[in-house]
C-alpha cells in the first residue's frame, strides 16, 4: 500500500483540461508550447486538449497575425450533471481573480472572456 503522501501526489482536484482553460484565461496567446511547459504536460496533449475545448464550445480561436487568439465562453456549464447549472466562469474568477462582467458589453461574442481584468475579484454570485 502506497503511503498518504506518495497517493496525494498522483492526483490532482484540477483536470488538464482545466488547467489548460486557466492558462489561456491567463493568457488568450498563449502558445500551445507555452501552455505545455506551464502544466507539464506535452504541445501534442494540449492541442487535443483546446480541440476538445473548442468542440463543446467552450473555448473559440482566431488568428491576430501570425498568433492564434483564444475566447473563452464563461457563460458555458460544467460538463457533469450535477454541476451543468454552474458556468465555468465561477472556476475561471477564482483562479485568476478576474472580473469576467468587465468584459461583457452584451452581445454573445462580447461575454467571452478575452484576458484579465487585473482589477477587484469578483464578487460571489447568490444562489
Amino acid at each position: 500500500m502506497k503511503s498518504p503522501d506518495a497517493r496525494s501526489s498522483s492526483w490532482t482536484f484540477l483536470t488538464h483540461h482545466a488547467r489548460v482553460l486557466l492558462e489561456i484565461a491567463r493568457d488568450p496567446e498563449a502558445r500551445l508550447r507555452d501552455i505545455a511547459n506551464a502544466i507539464g504536460i506535452t504541445e501534442r496533449a494540449v492541442q487535443n486538449i483546446v480541440n476538445d475545448l473548442r468542440e463543446a464550445d467552450y473555448l473559440t480561436c482566431f488568428k491576430v497575425g501570425r498568433r492564434n487568439h483564444y475566447e473563452i465562453n464563461p457563460d458555458r456549464g460544467f460538463r457533469y450533471p450535477t454541476e451543468a447549472d454552474t458556468p465555468i466562469g465561477v472556476l475561471l474568477s477564482m483562479f485568476t481573480k478576474h472580473d469576467l462582467s468587465s468584459i461583457s458589453t452584451g452581445s454573445a461574442a462580447d461575454s467571452r472572456i478575452t484576458g484579465i481584468d487585473r482589477r477587484s475579484p469578483r464578487p460571489a454570485r447568490s444562489p
